[in-house]
């Protein structure tokens, strides 16, 4: 009779291993951000009229609750094992570190005079255009950068994990099959006519393993590479969408008003550029006229 308990709960122990599976996800949302439920405000976007050189700020939306939850008690178990009591590795301070890499990207264009990276303080969960305006009159900023982010991790306990019963096991054996999917997407919004003008994706995607014992410290370290591979990703597409935004100014001029500021001289034929050519150019004829003369 003893023989057959212990039977069962091999068993038993197996199939939970097998099928334990443990679930994270953080993320942010413009849409909830600028278009919230509970406002019954309608927005209706206009004719967005650009001063080039722009003045940019960019930040990350506010974060919205952090899911996580396993299939069964075994992975229960392993969290608490392992240490995780919640919260997540994407700190504010490590935010800043990868605004301030898409604002490097954004300061490399002569259309951009000013890039400002604004923390996560002075957006307002479902804020909308209202916090945006704030933001506008604080910052003086034209065009705001939205950054928001999708971010999943699955844990899923192997057959290896059956050595977790006992301590060595739980140590040494990497039992744990790790997968970290994200995206960050970048959203482009000029404030005053509440339209976007373009977006730019990025995705990440990451698989490990990990001891039963550092589970925690590998997961934060998969999320964090990920973000890292994710806005990567974002910044080269960002490369693109920028390109394909000048040119349908271009061609699509009744869509979008562009007013050049005195003091551009880059790329768009602003004041500074066709006065400067003209005194070239009437420099070089009264030369040529003295010359000749002689």
């Amino acid at each position: 009779m003893k023989n057959e308990i212990k039977l069962v709960v091999v068993v038993f122990a197996i199939f939970m291993v097998g099928c334990a599976v443990q679930q994270t996800r953080t993320k942010s949302s413009v849409v909830d951000y600028l278009y919230p439920k509970r406002s019954e405000t309608i927005v209706q976007p206009e004719i967005p009229t650009l001063n080039i050189p722009i003045k940019v700020g960019i930040a990350f939306v506010p974060e919205q609750a952090t899911r996580s939850g396993g299939t069964n008690i075994w992975s229960g178990v392993t969290k608490l094992w392992s240490g995780d009591v919640g919260g997540s590795s994407f700190t504010e301070a490590y935010k800043i570190v990868l605004l301030e890499k898409v604002a490097d990207n954004f300061r490399k264009h002569k259309f951009v005079s000013d890039i400002e990276v604004i923390p996560s303080v002075y957006l307002k969960a479902g804020g909308s255009f209202s916090n945006l305006e704030q933001i506008r009159t604080m910052y003086g900023v034209d065009v705001i950068a939205l950054v928001s982010y999708d971010q999943v991790q699955f844990t899923d306990e192997g057959l290896l994990s059956l050595t977790y019963w006992t301590l060595v096991g739980a140590y040494i054996v990497s039992g744990e099959k790790n997968d970290t999917s994200t995206m960050i997407d970048t959203a482009v919004y000029d404030i005053q006519s509440k339209k976007m003008l373009f977006r730019a994706p990025g995705t990440s995607n990451i698989k490990g393993n990990s001891t039963l014992v550092n589970l925690s410290e590998e997961l934060r370290a998969d999320s964090l590479k990920s973000f890292e591979e994710a806005t990567a990703n974002m910044i080269s597409n960002l490369d693109l969408q920028l390109s394909n935004f000048r040119e349908k100014i271009k061609k699509q001029p009744d869509q979008i008003k562009v007013v050049y500021r005195n003091s551009y001289s880059g790329g768009g034929g602003g004041a500074f550029g066709i006065f400067d050519g003209v005194i070239m150019l009437c420099f070089l004829v009264a030369t040529f006229v003295k010359n000749t003369s002689n």
